[in-house]
């Protein structure tokens, strides 16, 4: 019985555009109820027709109804939110195959939206916020999530790949650019795939170009390949007519 009061607890107080809890919630005048900053969004790409319609129950307004933050509303969300309550995560905020996964999901695991390469470790939007809100985590490295985080990460000194040594044509961090590396050509870690980027650029169009040369010379070849087996043909048609005609001669 408490679930099921729960799941109604979680639509009731839901925003049915962002599915999260309403934040700065107003209701429009057909009475569903929307994040302020939601329905603004969905409103403004119809700006251009003068229309403007419940993204529920279709039920359209004009002119565009002046919104007004529900302050009765917006004060049980936080009650809610400081009981424990939260909106129940949509299916797409789950990992799963080929996505990756959050660290600190117990249970189910939601989907990571960044990786930190100083905890090695991903995290999805609830389990990040201590890295945007702690001073502790200040000089963290957030990169967008990614799986292998270790191949990220110095085997020598344990810190982030930072730096690209051109010298040597490997990522190294900090501390490797200090000690091994001193001295040596680098360029920051985003500078050098760039380069790298690049060059595969250059090298896979100079690939399709070659390619492409050979196709032509191929098709060359196949258009002389055919003139001769027309010619020879041509030779054996005209052999065979001779031959018939000499038969028949006197």
């Amino acid at each position: 019985m408490a679930q099921a009061r729960d799941l109604m607890d979680r639509d009731q107080f839901s925003c049915s555009i962002c599915l999260d809890l309403l934040k700065d919630p107003v209701a429009i005048p057909c009475g569903h109820s929307y994040c302020m900053g939601c329905i603004k969004g969905f409103w403004d790409q119809n700006d251009h027709t003068g229309v403007y319609s419940c993204p529920q129950c279709r039920e359209t307004f004009t002119p565009r109804p002046v919104l007004r933050r529900n302050t009765m509303l917006a004060e049980v969300v936080e009650i809610l939110k400081k009981t424990g309550l939260q909106a129940a995560p949509p299916a797409h905020c789950y990992a799963g195959p080929g996505d990756v996964a959050c660290d600190f999901c117990t249970g189910r695991k939601h989907k990571a939206i960044k990786s930190c390469l100083v905890c090695v470790a991903s995290y999805c939007e609830t389990h990040l916020q201590p890295h945007y809100e702690s001073p502790a985590f200040k000089k963290h490295k957030l990169t967008p999530a990614t799986g292998h985080l270790e191949e990220k990460i110095c085997s020598h000194h344990d810190k982030p790949l930072e730096v690209y040594c051109r010298t040597d044509q490997q990522c190294i961090c900090y501390q490797c650019l200090m000690d091994e590396h001193r001295g040596h050509d680098t360029v920051s870690a985003a500078a050098g795939r760039t380069e790298k980027q690049k060059q595969l650029g250059a090298t896979q169009r100079k690939s399709q170009q070659r390619i492409q040369e050979r196709e032509k010379e191929l098709q060359d070849l196949r258009q002389v390949a055919d003139s001769l087996t027309r010619s020879a043909q041509a030779a054996v048609e005209d052999s065979e007519r001779i031959f018939t005609e000499l038969i028949r001669s006197p």
